[in-house]
């Protein structure tokens, strides 16, 4: 196969297994908040006194400084994102809006500096459990995913949902924007961790991206904190799953494979900073400030969808048209 060694039938339904577990624990804390405290505080303490020091040790696949940094830093993401949710008075300070885009590029900032890392190797052969191989697609794919942290935009246009759940909401993060986010996380893992990314890339990416499309729409950032901290705790518990077991994927390591989708990743997030671009000079949107989609219908949709039906939206961006003339009576 091009990406990938041969896939059995036990690895197909062990992805299945792993997406349908992701997108079904998301759903549970998600909606009940004391399933968050269990699964992001308490979980995560048992596990790191008492598990990762042996499981994700320096001889393991998951014992680098970077798979202990991500899960970390996901847990952070997950509970600065449920005080956003569940306290009133710090999802009402602007500035605390700040948060959920810096830990999204303090993520892709750890990525890239991976990627570029292993393009300065000049490996070709195993390292820290997995084998990589270094290339020109380690620089394009850090590139691509400088572009799309550079992309981020209008975090001052997030709120908190109305009905039970109250999700994070944000509007200006858009499918164009997720879909090139997830070539390149994609391209990352491949490129990186290359034999986990069956699992930690396709499985684990689309169990974000389809709640963000069908089941909760504008809380895309929310359901990848929590689908990633998931995932990081599961492989620093189990390394041996993605790389050893019966259920495990190699990736081929063809140069062409990782050339590919590092070459997608770029030309996606490419061709999202050129249409924001546009959009900031004929809109004449500033992208630190203001919400840079808010004229487009599936910006509007997710706001609208959202907002109570009595809410004051004066506080989000409307596109309108001037009148063209005034009308005498």
């Amino acid at each position: 196969m091009f990406l990938f060694e041969s896939i059995p039938w036990q690895s197909w339904v062990a992805w299945l297994v792993v997406l349908a577990a992701l997108i079904g624990f998301n759903e549970l804390t998600r909606r009940y908040r004391a399933a968050a405290w269990a699964m992001f505080i308490v979980l995560p303490i048992v596990l790191t006194i008492f598990v990762w020091p042996t499981t994700a040790g320096a001889d393991s696949s998951t014992g680098t400084w970077f798979h202990w940094v991500k899960v970390y830093s996901a847990l952070a993401g997950v509970l600065g994102f449920m005080l956003i949710r569940y306290h009133k008075k710090v999802a009402a300070n602007k500035w605390v809006l700040i948060f959920p885009a810096a830990i999204l590029a303090i993520n892709i900032t750890e990525a890239c500096i991976r990627d570029f890392q292993v393009g300065a190797m000049g490996a070709d052969g195993v390292i820290d459990g997995v084998y990589m191989l270094s290339g020109s697609w380690n620089w394009m794919n850090g590139i691509a995913g400088l572009i799309n942290l550079i992309t981020i935009c209008g975090w001052f246009g997030i709120f908190v949902s109305r009905d039970k759940s109250k999700d994070m909401i944000w509007p200006d993060m858009l499918w164009f924007w997720i879909i090139a986010y997830d070539l390149w996380n994609f391209a990352y893992v491949y490129n990186c961790v290359g034999d986990h990314s069956f699992y930690a890339g396709a499985a684990l990416l689309i169990s974000c991206t389809i709640p963000a499309f069908f089941i909760k729409k504008g809380a895309w950032l929310q359901h990848r904190a929590s689908t990633l901290a998931l995932w990081m705790m599961f492989t620093m518990a189990v390394p041996s799953f993605v790389t050893d077991s019966d259920y495990a994927v190699a990736a081929s390591g063809k140069p062409a494979a990782l050339f590919t989708v590092s070459a997608l990743a770029l030309a996606a997030n490419v061709a999202v900073l050129v249409y924001q671009i546009h959009t900031i000079r004929t809109r004449k949107r500033n992208p630190l400030s203001d919400e840079i989609y808010s004229h487009l219908p599936a910006y509007q949709e997710v706001r609208d969808a959202n907002l109570e039906k009595d809410e004051d939206a004066s506080n989000f961006v409307v596109e309108t048209k001037k009148p063209t003339a005034t009308t005498r009576h």
